[in-house]
């Protein structure tokens, strides 16, 4: 059917399913390992109830490697999906609009789907620098999100898995596989635009330049958390270098409202059948244990550090708690969220996860939780709590 003289016609060669398929393979390559390490996020930032007591303490740098999956493949869908857009919006302008029920359901799929992608992305791109001018929670509307984006692109992988199949692979005979109207329209754009050799070109200098972006997004942004490719950070909010005690912090004391007051006649306290409390002085007389960890943030930044302080598990046992239990762990922080957490069994009972009371061999910063922190392996930033004040066993 002809398109009507008011509306615009497109005649590039690149406006095609076979380059829309091309540069939709790597899309959603990209789209799926970010969902994947997002589920994985979530999970461990708040496990369901199935999971109380067995999530992984190992390997000690998971979260810091899926989190930086999250974010640095999030970052490349970026260029990935304005050029996928770029390829197929001449079809916002067929006509007629709606053909079908069926076509009508597709155009409200791809509607959805791009409207929540565009929108997750920008939200996650925002959460990496800590900017949420929206008036919802980041995290309940993300997670969200994630699952709309997934539902539609499954509607729409099914709607146009004939048309996906027949592109899939570089071959001469790709469109007779089409339906009419689209093998009209293919024929039609290498009539006007040339031969299929220069079409072929074409196709191969724009993925290049699509693979040269992605790739330049990539290496200017991963260095917040590969550790090898830390000097090309440009465009990260954050260098891992850069911090007190050598490690960057999201919250500082004073944002959170620790006042030196908080500070003097500190105490810990610890619940169990055998509850104590314990001065600053009490805890570093206990036997220190020493190990290299990394914090890992959601905003994807990570960086490893040598700490040391008083293993969970020896606190616990003194309570009476041998075998370690699910824990509460309440901040003396005023402001911000995080100012409790919860602690899965599985964490209390590993030998590495400390309540740090230094950090690169010197004593806490106030900004890094001074007198108190949480460290634990495999575990998210955000619930590696600070300035703690009580272990409360749930």
């Amino acid at each position: 059917m002809r398109t009507p003289p008011f509306l615009p016609r497109f005649r590039g060669r690149l406006h095609d399913p076979r380059t829309a398929t091309a540069v939709g393979r790597w899309l959603g390559l990209a789209i799926l390992v970010c969902f994947v390490t997002g589920v994985t996020s979530h999970y461990l930032q708040q496990p369901p109830d199935w999971a109380a007591g067995h999530l992984p303490t190992r390997p000690v740098s998971g979260y810091r490697v899926t989190q930086s999956l999250h974010v640095i493949s999030g970052i490349a869908a970026i260029p990935l999906l304005l050029v996928k857009l770029w390829t197929v919006y001449p079809r916002l302008f067929e006509w007629p609009p709606i053909r079908s029920v069926a076509h009508a359901l597709e155009r409200i799929s791809i509607a959805v789907l791009v409207a929540a992608t565009l929108l997750e992305l920008f939200m996650g791109l925002l959460n990496t620098i800590q900017w949420y001018p929206w008036p919802f929670p980041f995290r309940a509307a993300h997670w969200a999100l994630a699952f709309v984006i997934i539902g539609a692109l499954l509607v729409h992988l099914a709607v146009k898995a004939p048309v996906i199949a027949a592109h899939w692979r570089r071959t001469s005979r790709a469109t007779t596989t089409l339906d009419a109207q689209e093998a009209r329209e293919a024929q039609d754009a290498r009539d006007t635009a040339g031969d299929a050799a220069t079409a072929a070109a074409e196709r191969r200098s724009l993925l290049l330049g699509l693979a040269a972006s992605v790739g330049a997004v990539t290496l200017v942004s991963a260095g917040q958390s590969v550790t090898p490719l830390r000097r090309l950070v440009l465009l990260a909010p954050r260098d891992p270098r850069v911090g007190p005690q050598g490690l960057p912090v999201n919250r500082t004391a004073r944002a959170a409202g620790i006042t030196p007051d908080d500070l003097r006649g500190w105490r810990l306290r610890v619940g169990g059948p055998e509850p104590y409390e314990l001065t600053l002085a009490e805890l570093r007389a206990m036997p220190q244990t020493r190990v290299e960890l990394p914090l890992a943030c959601v905003e994807g930044w990570s960086k490893s550090a040598h700490w040391e302080g008083v293993r969970i598990k020896d606190l616990l046992a003194r309570a009476g708690l041998p075998d370690g239990a699910s824990l509460r762990i309440v901040s003396m922080q005023r402001h911000g969220g995080y100012g409790v957490s919860a602690m899965d069994r599985a964490y209390t009972r590993d030998g590495l996860t400390l309540l740090a009371l230094r950090l690169n061999g010197e004593i806490l910063a106030p900004d890094h939780g001074f007198p108190a922190r949480i460290i634990a392996p495999n575990r998210p930033g955000v619930l590696q709590t600070k300035w703690v004040t009580r272990l409360e066993v749930l």
